[in-house]
Formats: C-alpha cells, structure tokens, sequence
C-alpha cells in the first residue's frame, strides 16, 4: 500500500511534468517504439494470417499453415531480453534491439488469431460468395476478413497490451520511455520512481483495452458480437 501511495505522490510532483526526464517526454517515447513495433507486427502478421486461413486446399497448403501457426505459438516461449542482449550483439543500431524483440513477441496473437478467425468462417458462406461470381481477393475481403473480424482485433488488443507492457525494456539498451523511470529508479534506489513509472504502464495498457472495446463496438456488427 505504501508503494501504491509513494507512487501516487510521485506522479504528480510538479518535476515529473517537464524536461528530457518528465513523464510526458517519456511518454511519447514508449508510444513511438510501441506504435512502431505493433505496425511493423500488423504489416507482417496479418496478412500472412488471413491468406493462411483462406487458402485451405491441398495437403500443402495445410501443412504449411500448420508449420507457420506452430512456428508463431513456438516464439512465444522465447525470453525476451534475451532476445534483446542478442540484437544488441549482433547491431550496430540502438532502435533495432528494441524493436526485435516486441515484434516476435506480437506476432503469434495477430497472425494465429487470424488464421483462426478465417477458418472459423462457415463454408457455406464462401460456397454461397463463391456461387454469387466472387474472386477469392474478393471472397477473404468481403466476406472472411469481416466475419473474422472479432478475433482479429482480440489478436490485436493483445499483441498491442503485449507490446507496450514489454517496451520497458528499452531502458536496458539506453534508450528512453517510461522503463527509464523504473530501470534508473531501481539504480538509484528511488522506489517511488519504479512504482510510479510501473504505474504509468499499468495504465497505458487499460487505456489501449479500453481503445480496444471502442473499436470492437463499431466495427463489428452486432450480430457477430453477440456470437464471439
């Protein structure tokens, strides 16, 4: 409780609000890594998920996916730092062993919740798309990708809570965002800067779950939400 209130002091002591070191400086350096790592996630990801799940024919094909969905499953078990210590030993670059290490951990929920999104889809829908004239581009945009569309924001909302709750670790490679407030605050034995810098991340992460039930609100039909 003690900690709970240190924190709470600390955040809103008047220092906290300005300079290199102020919360809203940091702030906008573990958005920019976040932001940037969940959009090289989706860019990669899902794509990949959703013509997995659409294309279903053939032993191939079923293999492949398969290998991929267990390859993506696969890399969550991986540590993240030390992902990190290894970008860092192998680039020269100081973003780059940052951003490695969020993106392989964001990918499994986008691209496997995809994946299962599309196959979920009924196949007398596609038939039905299929029978109308429709290309298969325009059977997975028109009618797969919109069904799907509830678990693909789930893998989304996760891999962005996943992602921001994680870019903590930039503090350890000397850059910025709100791990520097509880990296430097556990050198200096400034606990009220831990808590309270773990309590701005805690808080981010409601925030995008909240940003998340927006979304999920308006994008998806009624219908499909009542369903999922």
């Amino acid at each position: 409780m003690n900690a709970i209130l240190d924190a709470i002091r600390w955040f809103f002591h008047g220092q906290q609000w300005h300079g290199t070191d102020g919360i809203p400086h940091r702030l906008t350096e573990h958005l920019w890594y976040s932001g940037l790592a969940f959009a090289i996630t989706v860019l990669i990801a899902l794509p990949v998920g959703l013509l997995l799940g659409h294309v279903r024919r053939g032993r191939a094909a079923s293999f492949f996916g398969f290998s991929v969905i267990a390859s993506a499953n696969g890399a969550r078990a991986l540590p993240t730092l030390g992902l990190l210590i290894l970008a860092v030993l192998v680039t020269s670059s100081s973003l780059v062993p940052t951003l490695i290490p969020l993106i392989v951990l964001a990918i499994p929920p986008v691209l496997v919740n995809a994946y299962t999104g599309v196959q979920q889809v009924e196949p007398g829908l596609r038939d039905a798309a299929e029978g109308m004239g429709m290309t298969g581009t325009q059977v997975l945009w028109r009618v797969e990708a919109p069904m799907a569309l509830p678990l693909v924001l789930l893998g989304l909302r996760t891999a962005a809570i996943q992602i921001v709750s994680t870019a903590t670790i930039a503090a350890y490679v000397g850059l910025g965002g709100l791990g520097r407030f509880i990296v430097d605050g556990l050198k200096r034995q400034e606990y009220s800067s831990t808590a309270g810098g773990a309590l701005l991340v805690i808080l981010l992460a409601f925030l995008i779950q909240f940003v998340f039930a927006l979304l999920r609100r308006v994008a998806v039909s009624p219908g499909l939400r009542r369903t999922s």
